[in-house]
């Protein structure tokens, strides 16, 4: 057994503490309060000083393909440097991108070109801060002696409360302060974030750097790479999720950061009510990732994820295009908020019951990655079908797609194991 193996497994042992878990998902909520605060200051700030859809779609693509990449090569290096180090400098270097838009702004020195570098950094960095987040979970349920599948049913209710808290405040702020103000906010979140990871979870092993493996090289990081990679493309339903995935977050971009702000700017009553929508979505997600820790295990995993993922995607797109008003729109995002928090956990608990710990960073980077692929295409093209086509045939091409997409778990048989994983997993 190696030093790091023994070390957890006397943790195991000792008595139950929460206090790195009740850090690390606080630490959590308040980062991903920031990203809710960006997801939409960002876009906003863009369409109020270029009034382009083709740009603020522009500026998204800039932050998602790094966020793609290094969610895809991040993985051993969050091995190699720790998670806790990792979730820090993450943090800290998100933080100052942000905060550097509205700074330069005031200063009359900012570019469009400078506001797309500091998203690109901005987006670099993210996706190692919430994989090794993410990783860390279940180390820190089993040190506090929480079941899997409801820690990370409480790990989704603290982002989905976070997404809400950020996404309500976010629109009110924005109108009484305006968006660069709400980025200097979010500069305080992920300083806080920051300094919760670094005091609440520097004694847990699991944060800690690799000490056992070889020395670190160029090659040894591609053979971790491709271990990971290879591990996801052997496991029929993990590679069956991330396809899925990845064209929805595609669509999710496309409606987040373009289609969902132009719709608010034009059609409905500006920042209050964009933040008043996505609360809406959020809270909607906060209340079914709390729904699923009640009640998700005894329900059938993959019927459930079906119709989940059907309620949650096309309804909100073809009522943006077609029901005129506020009220519509705001019931669909909720029943699709409640049916995206329930996809979330189960996804989590799925990975965690199929992955083993010492792949868990590489192969929850490389799904990340595969997820995230289509997401900066998906705030480019969302852009350009709006400036091109308009905003309604922009809302009924995405929600067709969408439509189409979530009829895979019901027609292909990899999803059938979806409901035995558990089983598969508690098998050494």
């Amino acid at each position: 057994m190696t030093v790091a193996a023994r070390s957890r497994a006397d943790e195991a042992r000792a008595a139950p503490d929460r206090r790195p878990l009740v850090a690390l998902l606080t630490a959590n909520l308040v980062s991903i309060t920031g990203n809710a605060l960006a997801g939409i200051g960002v876009p906003w700030f863009v369409l109020q000083t270029t009034g382009s859809a083709s740009r603020a779609g522009l500026v998204a693509f800039c932050q998602m393909l790094p966020l793609a990449l290094s969610a895809l090569a991040g993985g051993p290096v969050i091995d190699r440097i720790g998670r806790l180090r990792a979730s820090v400098l993450s943090d800290v270097v998100c933080g100052a991108a942000v905060g550097l838009i509205p700074i330069l702004q005031w200063a009359g020195g900012l570019r469009f070109w400078q506001l797309c570098v500091l998203m690109a950094v901005n987006g670099l960095f993210q996706a190692p801060g919430e994989t090794a987040r993410q990783v860390l979970t279940p180390d820190l349920a089993g040190r506090a002696g929480v079941p899997l599948a409801r820690a990370m049913s409480l790990y989704t209710s603290a982002s989905g409360g976070a997404r809400l808290l950020g996404a309500s405040a976010a629109g009110v702020l924005i109108a009484l302060f305006g968006a660069g103000q709400v980025l200097l906010l979010d500069t305080v979140t992920f300083a806080v974030s920051a300094l919760l990871v670094a005091l609440g979870v520097r004694h847990v092993s699991a944060a800690a750097p690799r000490r056992d493996g070889p020395p670190a090289s160029l090659r040894r990081y591609r053979d971790e790479l491709r271990e990971g990679q290879a591990f996801l493309v052997r496991q029929r339903l993990l590679l069956a999720i991330t396809l899925v995935l990845m064209v929805t977050n595609g669509l999710d971009q496309g409606w987040r950061s373009v289609l969902l702000p132009v719709h608010a700017a034009r059609d409905l009553g500006g920042s209050v009510d964009l933040g008043l929508l996505a609360g809406l979505f959020a809270a909607g997600a906060l209340g079914g990732s709390l729904l699923h820790a009640v009640v998700g295990d005894r329900l059938p995993r993959r019927s459930l994820y079906a119709f989940c993922l059907l309620v949650s995607g096309a309804p909100r797109m073809l009522v943006a295009a077609f029901a005129p008003g506020l009220l519509p729109l705001g019931v669909t995002l909720a029943v699709a908020g409640v049916a995206a928090g329930i996809l979330n956990p189960i996804v989590s608990t799925v990975l965690y019951e199929l992955v083993p710990d010492p792949l868990r960073s590489r192969v929850t980077g490389v799904l990340a990655a595969g997820v995230l692929l289509a997401t900066p295409v998906g705030g480019l093209a969302c852009g350009y079908l709006v400036d091109r086509a308009g905003l309604t045939t922009a809302l009924v091409l995405l929600g067709g797609a969408y439509l189409l997409i979530t009829l895979c778990p019901p027609a292909f048989p990899a999803w059938r194991r979806m409901d035995s994983t558990g089983d598969a997993g508690a098998r050494p």
